[in-house]
């Protein structure tokens, strides 16, 4: 038996801030990054908020949220007597107030309820049960797989993105993308799953470059915002793999951005998951046939499901050239002297990963460790 289930309630489409003015008489615990602060980005937030609110601002949020971080914002949690949360930004704000939400409650604290808005169109962080944390001393992170750290609502306004820079929309809707790729071949990938990631992997395709080159269009960008939503529930339902798993064992290393560092390594985990090297006269395998379907659905036409796939694995190397982003570990500026005193390093931290467990093929660290090299 399988259960699906969609815990949070989804706030899209124009003016969907102004759900927020339903809340009165609560203590607000806003979670943000400076950024947000600094620009007067969350003034756009605490405006829809009522007076009768009383309302606090956290924005003590880096990139790859550490876990000292989480402690903190739990400590200033409980000091202003919060009975809501607000979660602003990327999935750096969110995953830190997931994690908040969840070690608060799981210390005899309150489970608050938890509003997430993001600001960027890649996480998909706003409807799943996943927050990843860093340890900054061992450099490592670690997925945090509940489902007590859903949010309860997710507001999904494409205003709040309308000012994100090329490469920042770039690298999210490539983790956008990579979300659909691997949810649809994912071991717990089901019909509700693949509904959700094909019509996700359609809108990226159909509008990412249009916003690459515009970021006022509103169009493309509230389509992506809403991508960026269905990817994450057909992840959440179907798990990821080692796209994922390597690009946080390669990302708490490198500090490369998590989208670009999948959009790096994405051509060669296709081409591993699809044995593409068994060539192409070989029996297709249900995951190639995957693969070739999500070719079919963008127009890419091959009688021969390899083929298929091999010319999805080009479309997208295209599609990452247009998008100017770099095509390898090297391209980006990792040294080869840094590449290979921690190659193996991050092979080890990828087999570990909780991803790995779904993805598609039997992987071990010869496997990792031939991808990373082949994006080198």
């Amino acid at each position: 038996m399988e259960e699906i289930q969609f815990k949070t309630k989804i706030w899209t489409g124009q003016n969907a801030l102004d759900g927020l003015k339903q809340f009165n008489d609560h203590k607000v615990f806003v979670v943000t990054d400076p950024f947000m602060v600094q620009s007067g980005g969350i003034d756009q937030i605490t405006s829809k908020l009522t007076p009768q609110n009383e309302v606090e601002v956290f924005s003590d949020i880096q990139p790859d949220p550490p876990i000292t971080q989480v402690v903190k914002g739990i400590e200033a949690i409980k000091q202003f007597g919060a009975d809501l949360m607000v979660a602003v930004g990327g999935g750096s704000a969110i995953d830190a107030s997931k994690g908040m939400k969840y070690f608060l409650h799981q210390t005899d604290g309150p489970d608050l309820p938890l509003i997430a808005i993001p600001t960027t169109s890649g996480t998909g962080s706003e409807v799943t049960n996943f927050a990843v944390l860093t340890d900054p001393e061992k450099g490592v992170k670690y997925p945090l797989v509940t489902d007590g750290v859903l949010p309860s609502i997710a507001l999904l306004d494409a205003n709040l993105v309308k000012t994100a820079p090329q490469p920042i929309t770039v690298d999210t809707g490539m983790d956008v993308m990579t979300h659909c790729l691997e949810a649809y071949v994912s071991k717990g990938a089901n019909a509700f799953s693949d509904a959700l990631a094909e019509k996700a992997f359609q809108m990226v395709v159909e509008n990412i470059q249009a916003v690459s080159k515009d970021g006022n269009d509103m169009q493309a960008r509230q389509a992506m915002h809403d991508a960026s939503c269905i990817a994450g529930l057909a992840f959440n339902l179907a798990g990821l793999g080692i796209n994922h798993s390597i690009a946080h064992a390669a990302g708490a290393t490198f500090h490369i951005p998590h989208g670009r560092l999948n959009a790096i390594i994405m051509p060669e985990v296709i081409r591993y998951n699809a044995e593409l090297e068994s060539g192409v006269m070989a029996k297709p395998t249900a995951t190639t046939l995957k693969y070739a379907n999500l070719a079919r659905l963008i127009g890419i036409s091959a009688m021969n499901p390899k083929i298929a796939v091999k010319n999805l694995v080009a479309n997208i190397i295209q599609l990452r050239k247009k998008l100017k982003m770099p095509a390898s570990f090297s391209e980006y500026g990792i040294d080869r002297e840094l590449f290979e005193a921690n190659k193996r390093k991050i092979a080890t931290d990828a087999i570990s990963d909780a991803d790995t467990l779904e993805n598609p093929v039997s992987v071990d660290e010869t496997a990792i460790l031939t991808i990373l090299e082949k994006s080198y």
